[in-house]
This record gives C-alpha cells, sequence and structure tokens, in this order.
C-alpha cells in the first residue's frame, strides 16, 4: 500500500514552507520506498504548495490511498494537524493564484487560418467578481443584509445553515417547554372557556358571511324571502309541529322519488313430456 507499481521519477521543486514541527507517524518496519520521515516532510511540503493530496503524492512517489491510510493510523495525530494546516496554506495559494488570473488574465495562443500568429491576454470577468465576492463580501456581495447566501463564500453559506439550523432546533426546544408548562398549568375550566371562544368566533364568521351574501340580494328578492319565511311559519304553527317535523319539512318536497311498477308474477315452466325408451324386446320395435 505504498509504493505504486509504476513510480514517476519527475519530481517538482518544491520550497519549504512555514509549517508547524510534526512527529513522523512511526512505522513498524523501515522500509526505503516506504513512509519514511523524510518523504512525510517532503508530502507535507509538497501538500502546503499544492492544495492537492493527489498532487504531493505524485511528488513523493507514492499512492493516496498509502497517504489516506497513514493519516488513519495510531499516533498519527501530530501528522493529521501538519496536513490541515498544509491544506489551509495550499488554499491560500490557490486563491492567490486564481486572484492573479482574474486581474491580470491569462496568456492564449490566437491561430488564424490554423497557423500561430501570436498571443492574446484574456481577462475573466466573473472569475474577478467571485474574489471580490469571497474577499469582501460585506462589499460586494448581493442581499447580504437582507438574508440572501449569494455573498457569502462556501463556507460562510455552510456555516450559516448549520447556524440556522442551531437555532432553530432551540427554538423549537424553548417552544416545546413553554407549551407544556403551558398545559400543566390549564385547568379544565380554562379549557371549556377556550373552546367556547372558538366556538362562538366561528359562529361570528358565519353570520358575517351571511350578512355579506344577504346584502349582495335585491330588495325584491329579499322582500320575497321574508314572505315566505312569515307564510311558513303561519302554516308550521296551524300544522302544531314540533322541531323535528319542522326540519324534514325545511328540506322541501322530496320530488325525485320514482315510484316503479312490481314485475308480475311469473309462471312456472310447463312439464317436459318423458322420452320414450325401447327395448330389442318390445313388441313393434323396429
Amino acid at each position: 500500500m505504498t509504493r505504486r507499481s509504476d513510480p514517476r521519477t519527475a519530481r517538482l521543486p518544491v520550497p519549504r514552507s512555514e509549517l508547524p514541527d510534526f512527529t513522523p507517524v512511526p512505522r513498524q518496519y523501515e522500509r526505503h520506498d516506504g513512509w519514511t520521515p523524510e518523504r512525510q516532510c517532503a508530502f507535507i511540503e509538497a501538500l502546503a504548495d499544492t492544495g492537492s493530496v493527489a498532487a504531493a503524492c505524485k511528488v513523493v512517489d507514492m499512492s493516496t490511498v498509502g497517504a489516506y491510510y497513514l493519516r488513519r493510523q495510531k499516533g498519527a495525530e501530530s501528522f493529521r494537524a501538519a496536513w490541515q494546516a498544509a491544506l489551509d496554506l495550499g488554499v491560500q495559494r490557490l486563491e492567490d493564484v486564481a486572484m492573479e488570473r482574474a486581474l491580470n488574465g491569462v496568456e492564449e495562443p490566437l491561430y488564424v487560418y490554423g497557423n500561430l500568429v501570436g498571443t492574446r491576454r484574456k481577462v475573466n470577468d466573473r472569475l474577478l467578481m467571485f474574489m471580490l465576492r469571497n474577499r469582501s463580501p460585506e462589499r460586494f456581495g448581493a442581499s447580504v443584509n437582507g438574508g440572501s447566501l449569494k455573498g457569502l463564500n462556501a463556507v460562510g453559506k455552510m456555516e450559516k445553515r448549520r447556524l440556522k439550523k442551531k437555532w432553530r432546533a432551540q427554538w423549537e426546544k424553548e417552544w416545546d417547554k413553554e407549551q407544556a408548562a403551558q398545559r400543566r398549568n390549564v385547568s379544565a375550566a380554562d379549557i371549556r372557556a377556550s373552546i367556547d371562544r372558538k366556538v362562538e368566533r366561528i359562529r361570528a364568521q358565519v353570520e358575517a358571511e351571511k350578512a355579506r351574501e344577504w346584502a349582495k340580494l335585491s330588495e325584491e328578492t329579499r322582500a320575497a324571502w321574508n314572505r315566505y319565511v312569515e307564510l311558513r311559519d303561519r302554516d308550521f304553527d296551524a300544522l302544531k309541529l314540533d322541531t323535528e317535523q319542522r326540519q324534514q319539512l325545511l328540506k322541501g318536497p322530496d320530488v325525485n322519488i320514482s315510484y316503479s311498477q312490481p314485475d308480475p308474477p311469473r309462471k312456472p315452466p310447463a312439464p317436459k313430456e318423458p322420452k320414450t325408451w325401447h327395448s330389442p324386446k318390445d313388441d313393434g320395435w323396429e
């Protein structure tokens, strides 16, 4: 799990970076082609310069699988801390390279009919705006004060989502505690009064809706309805109907009932004549 079968001998010039001192991971066996202390130091330096684990492994002619395996070993706490510090320096270098490209652009070859005639410098305005928003989100970010995530970099967005989730969980916890305390202090009379208030509020809403619908009717229609109610109540009083009978008559006459004639009774089928069977012993049988 250490050296690759086809190691690359071309090494990149790796200058010594300002990294904290770390204790190399102790190995059970000392191998010249393994993760020696010198190779571990060179790997950390290359990681600080490139910011890429794969590129740093190419520098020391080791595999990425072996690097991550070494990081998981016992006694690799100092190595892991140096790894993280090297990645931070590598990210800073990548930011510097991106800023250099955003400011000065990159040289691109210029071809005319397949022939190289010169070069031109191309500047990426989108990269420049990205770097400005990343370096100064309070100035170049869009709607930072309004709660938008557009003005934040990736780390800022993740941090904001994490804090929002944390605050939401705390608020829900406090809300549950408050509701539980209120339920413990509420008596049966308070619950009954709360239900009565809700019912009264619903009744008021229904009455208001009826009043709005009644106001939409014309004067002639309202007068006809009042005359109908007067005649209906007079007939109900004359018939001396109770409440249930009045409710039944308020539904109106049932005109959808159809009385179908019953089917006539069916006659039993006529019995069939029995068949006559003949045998060779019968007289007159042919």
